[in-house]
């Protein structure tokens, strides 16, 4: 989620990373399907079935 804006996208682990547990923080790449407008520090969560999984920062956005 971006704002209110529901989004579905998939995600690149850092090489090495399988699996992220509570706790851990790392730098992923995130692809959407579909464009949205966002900037630079926006805050967003990742949501599975309903529950909030992850919470992150937009770092950069690549294109």
């Amino acid at each position: 989620y971006f704002r209110t804006t529901d989004v579905t996208g998939t995600i690149e682990l850092p090489e090495g990373v399988e699996m992220v547990m509570p706790g851990d923080n790392i730098s992923m790449t995130v692809t959407l399907i579909a464009p949205i407008a966002m900037d630079e520090g926006l805050r967003f969560a990742i949501r599975e079935g309903g529950r909030t999984v992850g919470a992150g920062v937009v770092a950069t956005i690549l294109a």
